[in-house]
């Protein structure tokens, strides 16, 4: 009798767990995912990665240091499933010219507005005199490569005087690296003048990913580090700030675990690639000149980390800077270069990029577009002659080339 009431028991408990299974979504495919690791970290890589996991998801407080004034309250705010952001999230970068060199303009609060403030502190409003643009948080993922690129090799893609004829100019921005920021000299070889290339942000004005997480940091939650132990202030209210948090609000460990979970985390996969439309598609890409500047293929330098060691990639950037003409000029910059010129997006991820930004999709550095043929649209400059092409383009034919786009 007690076998039978046993074997009754572990009967409806393996219904149970089938019934369980049958109501919960199915785990989406490794290739559908953003948030993931690259593959062959060891257990002690693999455990730093978790750990700066945590940070980047962490939401801070007036008591850990937020503020005084600040846009998100952490970092997974803007970059929901490490991917790309929504245009209501927006960040406003502003700035203006001042003796013939650009200036992010301290001395009004720049080079960002911080529109949220803790209590009793009055957030910043856009000061007048300014130049302005709206960033829209970007993807991620697979920074690691980016931050493993030899700096020869991004001067070789580069033509700033159109020497080849080819329509296509493509130049770096010089960026002074700040007091305290390290740079690994296997990837920093190019220097003028003490300046460095910059290779993140939509005007390619951090060098390296420590300088981006810094800056991010500080600019976007108000959080001060070992590498930068200044508040964010209001100009306008006061000349200095006042959260009651002693500074640096966080070590310089942590920014260090942020850093190595942005460089490990893994690249987004392509999807489809046998599908007939998309190897069109791709073919069409080549054949209109995308390809002159989204390149589909880079290479790393040495790494430690066995994934990004001396590997090909395909981001589909060619990491320099663009002349995207008037329609994209924001009558602002970052850096050397001119309000027009842009930094090539990475293609990578981009069919991927409507799970973290809700019903809609939000293209180009503000979200502006909302469709990949209304992106294409804004491209002028020296992407107006592909973006003829395109336009000449059949109806079906421009359905593959966006269907291959929708791959990556």
């Amino acid at each position: 009798m007690k076998l039978r009431i046993s074997t009754i028991l572990i009967l409806l408990l393996s219904l149970a767990v089938i019934g369980c299974q049958k109501l919960l979504p199915k785990a989406p495919e490794s290739q559908d995912v953003l948030a993931e690791p690259i593959e062959g970290l060891s257990s002690n890589q693999m455990l730093f990665h978790l750990a700066g996991d945590g940070e980047f998801a962490r939401v801070f407080s007036a008591e850990d240091g937020l503020g005084p004034i600040f846009v998100q309250a952490s970092c997974e705010s803007c970059h929901v499933g490490d991917g790309k952001g929504n245009p209501s999230n927006n960040l406003t970068r502003f700035g203006r010219y001042e003796n013939g060199s650009w200036s992010g303009v301290p001395q009004l609060g720049g080079p960002q507005l911080q529109h949220r403030s803790i209590l009793n502190y009055a957030p910043e409003e856009l000061p007048a005199g300014v130049e302005s643009s709206q960033f829209i948080a970007p993807n991620v993922t697979g920074l690691g490569y980016f931050a493993a690129v030899i700096d020869d090799d991004i001067v070789a893609m580069a033509d700033p005087d159109d020497s080849d004829g080819d329509g296509i100019s493509g130049t770096y921005n010089m960026i002074l690296p700040p007091a305290g920021i390290e740079l690994d000299p296997r990837y920093h070889t190019f220097n003028l003048f003490g300046q460095r290339i910059g290779r993140f942000g939509r005007k390619a004005a951090s060098i390296n990913l420590t300088m981006q997480t810094v800056g991010a940091y500080k600019q976007d939650m108000g959080i001060t580090s070992d590498f930068d132990t200044q508040d964010p202030v209001n100009m306008a209210e006061s000349g200095f700030g006042d959260d009651q948090t002693p500074d640096p609000e966080i070590p310089a460990e942590t920014v260090n675990k942020v850093v190595f979970y942005l460089q490990t985390l893994k690249e987004p996969a392509r999807r489809d690639i046998d599908n007939v439309d998309v190897i069109a598609g791709e073919s069409l890409f080549t054949e209109i000149g995308c390809e002159s500047c989204h390149k589909s293929t880079l290479c790393t330098g040495p790494s430690e980390i066995e994934a990004l060691d001396q590997v090909d990639f395909y981001p589909y950037t060619d990491m320099l800077l663009h002349d995207m003409g008037s329609d994209l000029d924001d009558n602002y910059t970052e850096g050397t270069v001119e309000t027009y010129e842009w930094r090539t997006t990475p293609l990578w991820g981009l069919g991927l990029q409507q799970d973290s930004q809700g019903s809609e999709t939000y293209y180009l550095h503000d979200g502006r577009a909302t469709t990949i043929d209304g992106a294409i649209q804004f491209h002028g400059g020296e992407a107006a002659t592909s973006r003829a092409a395109y336009n000449a383009l059949p109806g079906p034919e421009q359905d593959q080339l966006i269907t291959f786009l929708k791959s990556l």
